[in-house]
């Protein structure tokens, strides 16, 4: 880093500058890879659905952005490194990975909760954010800086209040509050496993950003307990992105930026 005077564009500049976001054919991973592509970065969108990320790469491009679709099952340690493995011979470097990749599969909720449902939510959200940084990591130690952000929740500090949520509704359950309660924690062990390589990790903690298909009636009930009055739209986790990714948060490592509207201040 320089101590000359940037100014705030040069400090949110990505040109030529690469990344990886997981996850990449989802609203939210859409919306990171806009975020990143706006400020010049060319991106790799990766998921196991790579015909979803294929066609979401595609539309990108026809905007003018440079995307690049890749399958990738971020719980497969091997399929991760070949991710990381095409950005490095593509360009030599990797600055800056968004381990987006995550879900809920909760069907069964305690105490009838099922063990597999509750392992495999830990091994996409956790396990698979854990593969994503490690590799990422060791791609930007040789270059002594680079930017990890990791995906973690409201949920990552707060339990559901079961009372607020429509019977026929599919809310996520303790198996996904544990997965992304670990991912917030190791956000920060990470943080300090990297910090004298000159890698930041962060983490984005979104609130109720509902999908278009989303139940009106429940959509409502979290609108109404938002302070913001608001439920969340993909597009509102762009400047956070925006400044984990690139110089203008340097100077920040280890950190969660809950982005929910003020849910959780209540």
């Amino acid at each position: 880093m320089t101590d000359q005077p940037r100014s705030i564009q040069q400090l949110f500049d990505l040109k030529g500058r690469t990344a990886i976001v997981t996850g990449g054919g989802t609203h939210l991973g859409t919306a990171f890879t806009e975020a990143l592509c706006d400020l010049g970065a060319k991106v790799y969108i990766a998921s196991r659905r790579a015909e979803l990320c294929e066609e979401v790469s595609e539309r990108l491009r026809g905007r003018g952005m440079d995307v690049t679709a890749m399958g990738c099952d971020v719980t497969i340690e091997s399929e991760v490194d070949a991710l990381v493995d095409r950005v490095m011979n593509d360009n030599g470097r990797l600055d800056i990975a968004i381990c987006n990749a995550g879900g809920s599969f909760t069907t069964n909720y305690p105490p009838n909760g099922d063990i597999e449902e509750f392992r495999r939510t830990l091994d996409v959200n956790l396990t698979g954010t854990y593969i994503t940084a490690q590799s990422a990591g060791r791609a930007m130690i040789p270059a002594k800086r680079g930017s990890i952000v990791t995906l973690g929740s409201i949920a990552s500090t707060l339990a559901m209040d079961t009372r607020i949520y429509n019977s026929e509704f599919k809310r996520s359950g303790p198996p996904y509050i544990a997965a992304k309660g670990g991912v917030l924690s190791l956000t920060r062990a990470m943080a300090a496993e990297f910090g004298e390589h000159g890698i930041t990790v962060n983490c984005i903690s979104p609130g109720q950003i509902p999908r278009t298909d989303s139940d009106a009636n429940q959509v409502e009930t979290f609108r109404k307990m938002i302070p913001l009055q608001r439920t969340g739209l993909s597009q509102d986790l762009k400047g956070t992105a925006a400044l984990l990714a690139s110089d203008a948060g340097a100077w920040i490592t280890g950190q969660e930026f809950r982005v929910d509207g003020g849910w959780s201040i209540w």
